[in-house]
């Protein structure tokens, strides 16, 4: 068994050699190791209370001797005193250097009593010392603090456990210093003899760890651990650790070795070329690229935040080489901050006349977005600081929100810029990456105002509602501040990290349907709805801008092609089913190219197109009308729905069997959907008498309502009217009319509630061939919104209950009104004023 005996600090001991730092006017033996003679132990005596001296930033080892230097009042008294005493001091370290006036809980709770053996003055004042520790001590008491703190100390006595395990750490710490020695050039030799030559280990420990550049605290840590084997673990951490560091340090300097060397090369190469141009009067001057690029700054006028970071980034270019890799990435900031239109504003057109003439040129109607414009330009007009809206297109595909975005920036005379935000997953795409990156560069919004080259263009912000998240951020929440009128004046990019206003910006944001915007973004946009076209204002768009567009793209003049006004109501019902125009488009394209054909061939003459000529350019119809081919059956009847695309006419089918009062439901629908039919199904069951349905049927009949097209996912609560209206005329057997389509939501006690998308169910139904249309009583305010034609077209009947749509399902087909000229309607609008398309 290991014995285990305690030993004072005072034992005999021989000390060694070690590293110190050397000190302005000390003799040069003073900033070398000093070899310690052996010591009587009667020779150093331990006073109970002695004066500390407290130190910034060293820590100081039994039996070692470092040079100090003493600037603080208090210190040099304590000298004075001590060297006329029996200079012994107590060595303390401080736990914030910064504290001036150290009290007890500021110093660290171990010091080294040592010895000072000589003392030199200097003429700044200051007063420099070597001393020798002695031995460990722990701090008991403050006795006083004035003129500087003597304090009541307690010798602190080493545990030596002696051992094979002990010799084995010395060995594995003796190991790891030699390994340090072998990779490091800065270590003395001095230090390496000394640790030779050191038999006792506690001794070894206090000399590595005096030596060796670790921190104050794991310095203060081995200074107060007195279990030598302990300290000896520690230790062997510490320079386990050091060695890893100069291991990785070595290896990254090989790498980098040959590339420094040629960076060196060419440095040398350029100063030994700009001191043979001086000699010969041919110099440049100091760094042009900094002064062109100083000029280019200040020309741009930005503020003077900008101008500031600008400065300081220009110091640091001016003092970098530029073959460095942090020169080509401040060169590239203070690029981007030359080159923003910090100052340099498009001036704005505000003659009302002439918007409104260039904004009818290129669209046809959209009287709401273009009224909204003007009274923009009328408010600019009188206040010249307004700052610029914010406004959303919501609409289908193919309605023309991002060309009315051009046509807006041509009537303010503005400059246009597009950013497309449909799959955006990263924050930084709208905020920009930091600097710290490497190939950083400023977001979208940024890139957008460089590349318009004015701080108020018309920056449209496409595809809005389909932006997305993930662990990269919320590209959504970095819009908030720039779309905020309240806050966009100071944007702050990360790349910039300086201020850009974008108060002047006009911002114009797109989307297909509002439900996917985030509630906070979508609070700080104005909405603008651009609802889908009718058949009519589809043919009337065709022939002013469609086919002239097509027939200059395709090198046709209006002599090569006519088409006719019903031709292009056989392309609009028979090859497109859409709310905008894309489609219609596209099949106008494809008969251009068959004439630009003809034409390429040499066949020439007008080709007129008719409706009875559009199999032979168009192929096959793509769509038909499934009214008589779907309904006239007991069970089904004909619902609306709203998509992102426009409206559409939707089929429920219900079926009954033999069973036990089960209910089926599908075609992929929603939960909203699913609960409509047991809404509607409990209405009937409750109601039954009243509807003329035997309400036997229900117990021994088991239902399935199926809404085709299986492979769509549906929801919404609209199709309640629909859905109840299939089951009455499935238990009556009695089929509803085929023309007769309906909407609207069914609570249990039979109210019609009323639905959204009204303008667009209209339309779709009016596609399909639609001539009546159940609609709820509260939604009969949304025909304002109605093209006449169409109000023309269809018979619509206002319902509150569910009572008063049975009625109507089965009575005779109304015969549809005639249809009025458009110029009439004008004149005199049905159900009140409205807007006409």
């Amino acid at each position: 068994m290991a014995a285990r005996r305690r030993t004072s600090r005072r034992s005999r001991t021989t000390s060694k050699p070690e590293p110190t730092r050397p000190i302005p006017g000390h003799e040069p033996n003073a900033s070398k190791l000093i070899v310690l003679s052996e010591r009587d132990e009667n020779e150093t005596l331990q006073p109970s209370q002695i004066p500390l001296l407290p130190l910034r930033s060293d820590v100081v080892f039994p039996q070692t001797v470092v040079p100090l230097v003493i600037n603080r009042p208090s210190g040099i008294r304590l000298i004075d005193d001590c060297m006329v005493g029996e200079r012994m001091v107590g060595l303390v370290s401080q736990l914030h250097p910064e504290i001036d006036a150290p009290e007890l809980k500021d110093l660290y709770p171990i010091v080294c009593v040592g010895m000072i053996l000589k003392m030199l003055k200097f003429p700044d004042g200051s007063t420099r010392i070597v001393c020798q520790g002695q031995y460990r001590a722990r701090l008991v008491s403050v006795v006083r603090t004035e003129p500087y703190i003597v304090a009541q100390v307690e010798p602190c006595q080493e545990i030596v456990e002696t051992g094979v395990q002990l010799d084995a750490l010395v060995h594995h710490v003796n190991r790891f210093f030699q390994r340090m020695v072998d990779q490091s050039q800065q270590i003395p030799e001095e230090l390496q003899v000394a640790a030779i030559n050191t038999r006792e280990p506690g001794r070894l420990a206090d000399l590595l760890a005096s030596s060796l550049p670790f921190t104050i605290e794991e310095k203060q840590s081995l200074l107060g651990e007195i279990d030598v084997k302990a300290r000896l673990e520690r230790l062997g951490q510490y320079l386990s650790r050091q060695l890893a560091v100069l291991e990785l340090s070595t290896k990254i300097q090989e790498q980098v070795g040959s590339e420094l060397s040629k960076a060196q090369r060419d440095h040398f190469l350029r100063q030994q070329l700009k001191a043979i141009q001086e000699e010969l009067g041919e110099s440049e001057p100091e760094n042009p690229e900094v002064t062109e690029l100083w000029e280019r700054i200040q020309k741009a006028n930005p503020p003077q935040e900008v101008l500031t970071e600008a400065e300081r980034e220009l110091e640091r270019l001016s003092a970098m080489h530029p073959s460095s890799a942090e020169y080509s990435i401040v060169r590239t900031y203070l690029d981007w901050l030359a080159i923003l239109p910090w100052a340099n504003a498009s001036r704005d057109r505000l003659d009302l006349r002439r918007a409104r003439k260039v904004l009818d040129s290129d669209h046809f109607d959209l009287e709401k977005v273009k009224e909204r414009i003007l009274e923009y330009l009328a408010v600019r007009k009188l206040k010249k600081d307004m700052k610029g809206p914010i406004l959303c297109l919501v609409g289908p595909p193919g309605t023309g929100k991002t060309s009315l975005g051009k046509s807006i920036a041509k009537a303010l005379g503005r400059e246009f810029v597009r950013v497309s935000l449909g799959g955006v997953h990263d924050e930084a795409e709208i905020r920009g990456h930091r600097r710290t990156y490497v190939a950083a560069l400023p977001g979208r919004v940024i890139q957008g105002i460089r590349k318009a080259g004015t701080n108020n263009p018309v920056f449209m912000l496409d595809e809005v509602d389909k932006l997305g998240a993930d662990f990269r951020g919320d590209p959504s929440a970095a819009l908030l501040e720039v779309l905020d009128p309240e806050q966009n004046s100071s944007f702050r990019d990360h790349y910039l990290d300086v201020d850009f206003d974008l108060s002047k910006v006009m911002f114009i944001a797109t989307a297909n349907m509002l439900e996917t915007i985030p509630s906070p973004l979508l609070d700080r946009l104005e909405v603008l709805q651009l609802p889908g076209y009718s058949e009519e204002e589809k043919t009337q768009i065709a022939q002013k801008y469609i086919i002239p567009k097509q027939l200059e793209q395709h090198g046709l003049t209006a002599a090569d092609l006519k088409i006719s006004d019903a031709a292009i109501r056989r392309i609009i019902s028979d090859y497109t089913r859409e709310a905008g125009l894309r489609n219609l488009e596209r099949e106008i394209a494809a008969v251009c190219r068959k004439v630009a054909r003809k034409r390429a061939e040499g066949r020439k003459g007008t080709t007129a197109l008719e409706p009875n000529a559009i199999l032979e350019f168009l192929g096959p119809p793509r769509y038909f009308r499934e009214l008589a081919d779907r309904t006239g059956i007991p069970g089904v009847a004909t619902g609306l729905a709203w998509t992102p695309t426009g409206g559409e006419i939707l089929f429920i089918e219900a079926t009954g069997m033999q069973g036990k009062g089960g209910l089926t439901l599908t075609g992929l629908l929603g939960e909203s959907m699913r609960e409509s039919a047991q809404a509607a199904l409990s209405y009937l069951r409750s109601h039954a008498k009243a509807l003329s349905v035997d309400l036997a049927r229900f117990h021994k009949t088991d239902l399935h309502i199926h809404v085709p097209a299986g492979a769509v996912p549906k929801d919404g609560p609209s199709a309640g009217v629909a859905i109840a209206s299939a089951l009455i005329s499935l238990f009556r057997d009695t089929p509803i009319q085929r023309d007769l389509a309906m909407t609207g939501e069914v609570t249990l006690t039979g109210r019609v509630l009323p639905v959204g998308g009204v303008r667009e169910k209209v339309l779709g139904a009016r596609r399909a061939g639609i001539k009546v249309i159940l609609l709820p009583r509260h939604n009969e305010k949304d025909l304002i919104d109605i093209p006449p034609e169409v109000k023309a077209d269809i018979t619509f009947r206002f319902v509150d209950t569910l009572d008063d749509v049975v009625p109507r399902l089965f009575e005779a087909p109304a015969r549809p009104a005639k249809k009025t000229p458009r110029s009439l309607h004008r004149q005199a609008p049905q159900a009140g004023a409205h807007e006409s398309r």
